[in-house]
């Protein structure tokens, strides 16, 4: 027998143990939650898209029920770009816990929101997950003149003078560098602006240098420090950041907060001009709100980011 069909080469426990011979285990996001494109118990639609064959790349989408039984463009509703988190090697945002979470979203807020599958290593390292997150943002935004996109759902009822971007941990990661990349790709966009954009609890590298094994594990040829997707603090783009809001949620305890804090720093010495928000919660741990959906703390962290995106100016209709 090959004893290395048990050699293990990476283990985040109790989430996802990867193998030398390259057989991967996860723990975390492997269910999925069939749609429900008619309405569910919580007033939300969702379905899902397929937005690239060759690479995979796909999405659900979520709408409040009540707005399909509206006629099209009565009513347009903010547009919210959901990246799950999980290092860049694990989550789905069809696993009960990504699904249930944007679809809270969705109903506090009354928006529609497209919460994005990109590949995950180690079966495709970085920059997949970006190049796939982008390729995405740029379908979304496809649907920026009236009935040229594919999706009925998106052409009928997004407002795309409102169009948001957030993300937790490795996906708050993805957000930045989508909002870094919209800047220098405008056109690739279809001239569509981001609105604003929400990193919780964000995964960047440390302050005093240096990244972790996790890093290294989904970008095996990254430059370590120096590589501006860890560490935005050397990105010279950073100041021409796509969007002109921000919104960071920290927690207490999370080993990550530094490194959060790290990245509102960089943000205020690199010269760009737009509104930041931190929102802190005491006494808890990294992404807790996932898993504790209905605590007080995890409502008031979720009642912050539907703030955030209701309270920009509606444009005209």
């Amino acid at each position: 027998m090959d004893s290395s069909t048990d050699e293990i080469a990476y283990e985040f426990h109790p989430y996802f143990r990867a193998y030398k011979n390259g057989r991967v285990e996860r723990f975390f996001g492997a269910d999925r939650v069939p749609t429900s494109e008619f309405g569910s118990s919580d007033g939300v639609s969702s379905k899902d898209v397929v937005i690239s064959a060759e690479t995979a790349v796909s999405a659900r989408i979520f709408l409040p029920s009540e707005t399909t039984q509206q006629q099209p463009q009565i009513k347009k509703l903010p547009v919210l770009v959901y990246f799950h988190g999980g290092g860049l090697f694990m989550g789905s945002p069809f696993c009960s816990t990504y699904h249930n979470y944007v679809s809270s979203v969705v109903s506090r807020a009354n928006i529609i929101a497209i919460s994005v599958n990109y590949r995950l290593a180690p079966e495709n390292h970085v920059p997949a997950a970006y190049e796939d997150c982008w390729s995405a943002l740029k379908w979304v935004t496809s649907h920026f003149q009236f009935g040229v996109g594919t999706d009925p759902w998106l052409n009928n009822y997004a407002d795309f003078d409102r169009v948001f971007l957030a993300g937790d941990s490795a996906g708050a990661n993805i957000v930045h560098n989508m909002s870094v990349q919209a800047d220098t790709d405008h056109e690739g966009l279809n001239g569509v602006k981001l609105s604003g954009i929400c990193l919780i609890h964000p995964y960047f590298g440390r302050k005093n240098g240096g990244v972790d094994k996790f890093w290294v594990f989904v970008c095996p040829d990254t430059s370590g420090f120096d590589d501006p997707r860890i560490n935005p603090a050397i990105s010279k783009r950073l100041s021409r950041l796509g969007c002109s809001r921000v919104l960071v949620c920290l927690a207490e305890k999370d080993n990550l907060r530094e490194r959060g804090m790290f990245y509102c720093e960089s943000l205020r010495e690199s010269g760009w001009v737009g509104d930041l928000e931190i929102m802190e919660t005491q006494s808890e741990d990294h992404v807790f709100h996932l898993f504790k959906p209905n605590s007080d703390k995890a409502l008031a962290l979720m009642d912050q980011l539907v703030s955030f995106i209701n309270q920009y100016k509606v444009s005209s209709l």
